[in-house]
């Protein structure tokens, strides 16, 4: 992890690519404090499974959740 102000920053853009191979990740500071962190962006993520494969295995409800919820509540006193 190496720490670069703005000004190297901006000289250092042409060559970021190969410099975060090296240092994995470069904090940017401003004053000396640190106000970002820049990393290589990982793998895409996965996209989410369809669900179309379990919801046609469901039984459909017969019941109403307006139902259920009432005989919750009057179940509880």
């Amino acid at each position: 992890m190496r720490q670069v102000t703005v000004r190297e920053m901006r000289e250092l853009l042409p060559e970021i690519e190969s410099e975060l191979r090296v240092e994995g990740e470069l904090i940017l500071t401003r004053r000396g404090k640190p106000v970002a962190r820049v990393v290589p962006m990982g793998p895409p993520a996965a996209r989410r499974p369809s669900n179309a494969d379990l919801r046609a295995v469901l039984p459909v409800q017969t019941v109403t959740s307006e139902e259920l919820v009432r005989e919750d509540r009057d179940s509880r006193g």
